[in-house]
């Protein structure tokens, strides 16, 4: 249900977005936000961005993101720490769509497989995809999209994220999918350039 709905917000952001004038700003700071909350515990956090548009379409940096999560299963409680750094580049067409690829390390103290901590606790995620990437403002740039994690799937920090999941016939979870959504804000920086 919450794919549909996220599909929906994004089409319809898509058809009444701004239309794309003369002109693009050289520089951008990008900002996601992330919550999630339960009685079993929860996370929140961010990245932020900076994008260098190399033209009116390509826009590439540096990134950083830092997340919070705790849980409280069974009585036992348990808190860290996700944060890391990478790269990204996002294509974008006509200030309307974007493809996007993203490569990011990020040390992480909890290991999915063996749910034990691990000695290596750097993963490596490589994330594929796309979406909206809509004018909302002259100030305000919305990119909106969903990715696939093509290096990481089984030992992702982004793991308690996927969306996406599995099931036997048992309803028992058996496999997820590294698919994420992501939202980033990017807010223009200086004047613009022709």
């Amino acid at each position: 249900m919450k794919t549909i709905a996220l599909l929906f917000f994004v089409v319809g952001i898509y058809f009444f977005g701004y239309s794309q004038q003369n002109g693009y700003y050289k520089s951008e700071i990008g900002a996601e936000l992330y919550a999630g909350f339960s009685n079993l515990g929860g996370a929140f956090g961010g990245e932020i961005k900076y994008a260098y548009l190399v033209d009116k379409n390509l826009a590439v940096g540096p990134s950083f993101r830092l997340q919070r999560t705790w849980t409280n299963n069974l009585g036992i409680n348990n808190s860290f720490n996700i944060y890391g750094g990478g790269a990204f580049a996002h294509y974008r067409l006509q200030e309307k769509l974007f493809l996007g690829a993203e490569i990011q390390l990020f040390k992480s103290p909890f290991n999915f497989i063996s749910f034990q901590p691990i000695l290596k606790p750097w993963a490596l995620v490589a994330l594929v995809g796309g979406g909206a990437h809509l004018k909302l403002h002259e100030r305000i740039r919305l990119s909106a999209g969903i990715f696939y994690d093509i290096v990481n799937a089984e030992n992702s920090p982004f793991r308690s994220s996927y969306n996406f999941k599995i099931k036997d016939q048992t309803g028992q979870t058996v496999r997820y999918l590294p698919i994420i959504y992501r939202v980033t804000f990017f807010f223009p920086l200086g004047e613009k350039v022709n």
